[in-house]
């Protein structure tokens, strides 16, 4: 059996510097996602997204070690954010308003095959009520500006104030995607004092 890959090691876009902004190219790369709308502290859709893709996700990595001989640790949980109204994260923070989409990377190692051979695998054990609602896609960001965000989530405002209307400007760049959030500690078990989030924003040349 080979090493076991931990990607928040290998792959650089899984870390960033704390209290300052760094531009990124992140490659490509092909995730389990599952999309909602609401606020997450209190929309049911929001912890059935996270029931329905962590059996899929580790049930991909059983498969990888067993019949690849590849094993991995599942990579962090990841959220895109967004909404009509871009205020809504960093003004009056109104969460019904929001939109998501909750992600789990996969190893480029595996391919579709694999995954709706798991997914039967999953379904047939007790399938989670979301688990129709997993899907395999390929999500291409490029250039980006990132950050460690350390403390509670609605600490984040600020940093994202001064990310889109101050960093992002002064370099001549444009917000071209969604707003990205890598959770590098369990929100479900770690302090909000001490969760570890990574605050990402892809952006263009503002001449583009």
């Amino acid at each position: 059996m080979t090493n076991k890959t931990d990607f928040k090691k290998t792959l650089e876009h899984y870390s960033a510097p704390r209290d300052r902004f760094q531009v990124i190219d992140v490659p490509e790369h092909r995730y389990l996602m599952v999309d909602g709308h609401g606020d997450p502290n209190t929309a049911p859709a929001f912890a059935e997204a996270i029931e329905a893709l962590y059996p899929v996700a580790y049930a991909l990595k059983f498969a990888s070690r067993r019949d690849l001989e590849r094993d991995y640790v599942v990579p962090p949980l990841e959220g895109l954010w967004w909404s009509q109204d871009m205020d809504a994260f960093t003004t009056d923070r109104d969460k019904t308003r929001w939109d998501w989409t909750l992600m789990l990377m996969v190893p480029d190692w595996i391919d579709r095959d694999g995954f709706d051979g798991v997914v039967e695998g999953v379904r047939k054990k007790k399938a989670p009520t979301r688990l129709d609602d997993v899907r395999w896609e390929t999500l291409a960001e490029g250039r980006c500006v990132q950050t460690l965000h350390v403390g509670p989530f609605d600490d984040e405002a600020d940093v994202l104030e001064r990310l889109h209307d101050g960093f992002i400007p002064e370099q001549r760049l444009r917000m071209a995607g969604r707003h990205h959030e890598i959770y590098l500690s369990d929100f479900r078990k770690v302090a909000p004092e001490k969760r570890r989030t990574i605050l990402r924003q892809p952006v263009v040349s503002a001449d583009a």
